[in-house]
């Protein structure tokens, strides 16, 4: 009997592992229709982000680099750098496209990952010299509150 269970145990621990059931990512990836790629790390379990609310997120921007590890390039802006929240009222208009879009629906204390084409960024015009023309970006993106 002992060398039934010792059988069983070993086949189960050994298909559990060879098909990752162990594995700690709950990443969640989607893509909308306009090319808007969001990856969740972390499902916050706080109030839903909806438009017309003001949010609070920290967050930290890069150029997308295909080539670079995560595909992070030159960084250009960060408020976990500057210990200072961003604060905007979503789906006013008040931020890229990227951003209104892909902050709906987070909930407050969630991680998610925007990756934004160009168009729903800054487009064929840049950004101060620093985020070129036609720039595909990459946010990490932490929602703190919401009012």
């Amino acid at each position: 009997m002992k060398q039934l269970m010792y059988f069983l145990l070993v086949s189960l621990s050994s298909f559990f592992i060879a098909n990752n059931s162990f594995s700690a990512s709950t990443e969640k990836t989607t893509m909308t229709l306009d090319g808007l790629t969001i990856i969740d790390h972390l499902i916050g379990t706080g109030a839903t982000a909806k438009s017309g609310q003001q949010v609070s997120v920290h967050y930290t921007g890069w150029l997308y680099d295909a080539n670079a590890k995560d595909h992070k390039g030159q960084k250009f802006d960060s408020s976990v750098d500057r210990n200072q929240p961003f604060q905007f009222i979503l789906g006013a208009g008040q931020v890229i496209k990227g951003w209104d879009e892909g902050v709906a629906g987070m909930k407050v204390g969630g991680k998610r990952t925007l990756i934004i084409p160009s168009h729903l960024g800054y487009g064929s015009r840049g950004a101060g010299g620093v985020i070129p023309p036609n720039a595909k970006l990459m946010f990490d993106v932490e929602l703190l509150e919401v009012n």
